[in-house]
């Protein structure tokens, strides 16, 4: 895993559904928790493009709904700067579905991806059709 230049904007926090992306059966997930996240005493995790999460399935097939998944943050709607100066934000926020090592869990993943992300988790960017 590398780093991303600067910081990023972390625009969700505990509780944010997610649409999932991806060909797993899994339609909409809802943040757990943040690993890795050191904040203050009370305050909520909060995760950015790129960021790994635990989180849960609301929607999606009867075999998928109610577990407990690892998911990678491809877009989120919450304006963040790149390291060029250029203000980027997406329509929704969307996540893919991994393993708890970085693997794709889907074979297909629709919609852009942003460079953030695809340039951390390497199996996300080779599975990704458009990278913004």
């Amino acid at each position: 895993m590398k780093g991303i230049a600067g910081t990023q904007t972390r625009g969700l926090q505990q509780q944010s559904e997610l649409t999932v992306i991806d060909n797993t059966g899994a339609k909409v997930i809802e943040i757990i928790t943040v690993p890795g996240y050191h904040g203050v005493a009370r305050r909520s995790p909060k995760a950015a493009l790129g960021d790994i999460v635990i989180a849960s399935v609301k929607k999606g097939t009867p075999a998928m709904r109610r577990q407990i998944v690892f998911a990678v943050i491809v877009r989120q709607r919450r304006p963040f700067r790149r390291p060029d100066g250029t203000m980027v934000f997406f329509e929704d926020n969307a996540a893919v579905l991994v393993t708890e090592t970085g693997e794709t869990k889907g074979t297909d993943i629709k919609g852009p991806v942003a460079r953030e992300a695809a340039d951390r988790w390497p199996r996300i960017a080779a599975t990704a059709s458009t990278i913004v």
